[in-house]
């Protein structure tokens, strides 16, 4: 009887990891999003941290796995990268800040060819953010980066450059932080 119960608990418990997210820092983080009909399925997830402290996981979601960022970076194809806001101390302003140096840092200074998509862009994180947030930047072919607060549209921004630099904060070879970079890639 006990070596059953203990049999269908090891069943059960193999159904949920194949089936079932990531935990990364007590995030779970989904194993698959839509991107318009495409379905992404996750390459990696990490933290970010800053002065010891963390601060957000991301995930990246694909077609299909891969670990070339230049590749994933430069592909005009469905792909996602999800951002699950874990400290209190993340304020609009500083979110703002990050991500204005993120595309400083993806472009090599180069920002003129997007500053305004940059601006539209960032707009969203004008609403004040909280521990707890989400926000899904899905990047869908021949329509631009939509991005997504809480599950709720909040715009979209297009261009296939704009989805480099936006990636290429994360993915780049000035990445926000290249730990983080590693795990996205599932490395």
């Amino acid at each position: 009887m006990l070596k059953k119960l203990l049999m269908g608990l090891l069943v059960v418990f193999m159904m949920v990891s194949l089936c079932g997210a990531a935990e990364v820092a007590g995030v779970n983080v989904p194993d698959s999003i839509k991107a318009g009909q495409d379905s992404l399925l996750l390459n990696g997830a990490g933290v970010r941290t800053k002065f010891f402290m963390d601060l957000y996981v991301g995930g990246l979601y694909l077609k299909e796995k891969g670990m070339d960022a230049a590749e994933i970076v430069a592909a005009d194809e469905p792909m996602a990268i999800r951002l699950h806001i874990i400290s209190g101390l993340i304020t609009s302003e500083m979110m703002e800040d990050a991500t204005r140096e993120g595309f400083e840092n993806a472009t090599g200074g180069n920002i003129a060819p997007i500053r305004d998509e940059i601006e539209q862009f960032i707009a969203v994180y004008q609403e004040k953010i909280e521990k707890g947030d989400v926000y899904d930047l899905v990047y869908v072919p021949g329509k631009g980066v939509e991005t997504y607060k809480n599950g709720t549209y909040a715009s979209v921004t297009k261009g296939l450059e704009f989805k480099q630099a936006l990636f290429g904060i994360w993915l780049g070879d000035k990445p926000a932080q290249k730990s983080m970079k590693k795990e996205m890639l599932g490395q």
